[in-house]
Order: C-alpha cells, then sequence, then structure tokens
C-alpha cells in the first residue's frame, strides 16, 4: 500500500479509502444489499492486513449501522491513532428547521450521535454530506469549528458541492478564522468526468484532496459483458445515475474490459489504477474479500500514457446526476446567504 498526504492536514491516508455505505443491516435502510456485521468485519480486517487505514462511512448509512459495524470492527483489530476514520452528517430536516434547531446544534447533535454509534470521541475527517440550502453558511462553517476547538474533529471535509460552494466556504472561514475543508468527495469516475470542469483545478490550485466516491460507478466498470452482481441488481439509485447514459459508456467499459485482458489483471484494477492517477485516495465500496483486495492491487498498477488517453478519448459530457442534479434545482429556486446572525454579507 502507498500512503498520501491529505491535502492541507497531517493525516496520511492509504491510496485507498474503503467505503463502508455496504456495511450495515440490509432491513434497515436505504440499500437491500448492505453486509450483515459479521461479513463487514471480515472485509475491515483484510482491509487492515492490506494497508488500508483510511474508511469511509455516513449517519446516514443503513440508519447508523455501518457506523457501528465499523467501530466495532476497529476496536477489535486495530489501534485507534493506526486509522483515519470520516463520516459524513446531513442537513438539516424540515423537523428541525420548524424546533428552532440552528445549524450549530444540529452539527452537534448529528456528531454526537455519530461518536456513540462509532465508540470513539473523535473522528479524524467529518464531512458536510451534501449542501444544506435551508441553513446560513456562516452556521454550518462555526458548527464545524466548535467541533473542531471541542477535539471532536480533527479536520472538516465536504462532498456534493459545486466548485463555487466549496470556495464560498472556504473563503467565509479565512474571514472569520475557522477551520476549512481540507477534502472533497464528489461523484468521479471514468464514466463520469465532471468533477475535471472546476472542481479538480480548485482543489489543485487550493492543496483541497479529492477522495471521489462511487468510483467503480456501482459496479459497472468492474464487471464483463453478461457478470452481474446483487447491487447491480437492486441499487436503484445507482441505476438512476448511470442507465441513461448506459450506451455511451459501454464504449469505455469494454475498453477497460480490453485492457483488463491486455495486463492480465481485473476490470476493477484498470478503472482505480486510472483513477489514482487523478486524485489522492478514492473511496472504494467492497462487499467482497475480490474487491478490496483487486483495489488494493491497482495502486501499484501503472498505466502508460497512451493507456490513459485510450480510456478518456470517448467521454462525452454528461448531465448532473444523483445529489447534484438535486442541487441543480435547489440553486435555481435559492438564495445563497451567508449570515452571522442578523448580519447578511
Amino acid at each position: 500500500m502507498q500512503y498520501v498526504r491529505l491535502g492541507n492536514s497531517d493525516l496520511m491516508v492509504s491510496r485507498i479509502c474503503m467505503g463502508c455505505m455496504g456495511f450495515g443491516d440490509a432491513q434497515n435502510g436505504q440499500h437491500t444489499w448492505t453486509l450483515d456485521e459479521a461479513h463487514s468485519r471480515e472485509i475491515i480486517k483484510r482491509g487492515l492486513e492490506l494497508g488500508v487505514n483510511f474508511f469511509d462511512t455516513a449517519i446516514a448509512y443503513q440508519s447508523g449501522t455501518s457506523e457501528r459495524y465499523l467501530g466495532r470492527a476497529l476496536r477489535d483489530f486495530a489501534k485507534r491513532e493506526d486509522v483515519v476514520v470520516a463520516t459524513k452528517f446531513l442537513p438539516r430536516t424540515q423537523e428541525e428547521i420548524d424546533m428552532g434547531i440552528t445549524g450549530q446544534q444540529h452539527i452537534e447533535r448529528m456528531l454526537n450521535k455519530s461518536l456513540e454509534n462509532l465508540g470513539m470521541d473523535y473522528v479524524d475527517l467529518y464531512i458536510y454530506h451534501m449542501w444544506d440550502y435551508q441553513t446560513p453558511l456562516y452556521d454550518i462553517m462555526e458548527g464545524l469549528n466548535e467541533m473542531v476547538k471541542a477535539g471532536k474533529v480533527r479536520y472538516i471535509g465536504i462532498s456534493n458541492c459545486y466548485a463555487y460552494q466549496l470556495a464560498q466556504a472556504n473563503a467565509l472561514a479565512d474571514k472569520y478564522g475557522f477551520a476549512k475543508f481540507i477534502s472533497i468527495q464528489g461523484h468521479y469516475n471514468l464514466l463520469f468526468r465532471e468533477e475535471e470542469r472546476e472542481m479538480a483545478k480548485i482543489c489543485a490550485q487550493d492543496n483541497i484532496a479529492m477522495t471521489p466516491y462511487s468510483a467503480l460507478a456501482g459496479g459497472r466498470l468492474s464487471k464483463h459483458p453478461g457478470e452481474t452482481s446483487k447491487r447491480l441488481v437492486e441499487d436503484s439509485y445507482a441505476k438512476l445515475k448511470y442507465d441513461a447514459s448506459a450506451k455511451q459508456d459501454q464504449i469505455i467499459i469494454d475498453r477497460v474490459s480490453e485492457l483488463a485482458d491486455k495486463y492480465k489483471v481485473s476490470m476493477s484494477e484498470i478503472s482505480l489504477a486510472w483513477l489514482l492517477t487523478k486524485v489522492e485516495s478514492p473511496v472504494v465500496g467492497s462487499t467482497k474479500l475480490s474487491h478490496i483486495e483487486g483495489a488494493a492491487k491497482a495502486v501499484d498498477l501503472k498505466l502508460s500514457e497512451e493507456d490513459i488517453a485510450y480510456l478518456e478519448e470517448c467521454y462525452v459530457p454528461h448531465p448532473l446526476v444523483g445529489v447534484m442534479a438535486q442541487n441543480t434545482q435547489e440553486t435555481s429556486k435559492s438564495k445563497h446567504v451567508w449570515s452571522t446572525g442578523n448580519q447578511k454579507i
């Protein structure tokens, strides 16, 4: 395994981040294809053996059971100081807004519940899961900063945002002396490269780490024609993201398959080796031991410039999908307010 510094932080993380969305009670959340605790622990343990020290989960994953499975496994298989744990929080609910719960209060409540689930005193990276258009940005940044000052969070990151929003947030943090976002977890893979338009550029300029999710496009970049999986069949959210562009994407998938045969490696290794030329540490979900083993092998696979060009040349622009498609709708109907109490800036 290789390691890299995570943006403007002192966190040294493995080039592969283990995504834990596939862990959790399948009867208690959005997904029906997640693993039970015994199988989750097996994969987490194998990841640790392979040198993975970076783990990403969220309070939203299977109603917090992903956090619980991860926390218990890490307590049994690793020393806390040897691993980097990231989790994410959701925007305020309408009920919280109606009750007058502030953004600052919401963050503290969400973090305390995540720490309880994980069985930890702090998280290394606390990630703003998606932009909250109903909460002033100042409240979010101050709330996160307070958790850093309290020692419950070492660094903060953001997910599912536009480049201008990341710049806006860090500019506000600069102005008020708050903690700044050191990483962005966006949607980025060989089939969806829209992050290259602006996000990759601001990250390179400001040394903000890119730790993208959906590194294998929900398994589409790891399967030869005719191969399937429980997730491919049952993951309706991934279908929403990828089915509309399946015909044009298949050209790229076929090229991944071709290079995998050429180098006698898996398609996952080719897809991740390409992504590793672009980002610090992709978030890779694993629901089988072979998934994390293949991801670890990808770190040492070097593609030629010709291979990279061959994989990239057939890409065509894609419309935003998933959370970011929803964000597009929100930006068209929302006014962006930086607020400090009664003051607006």
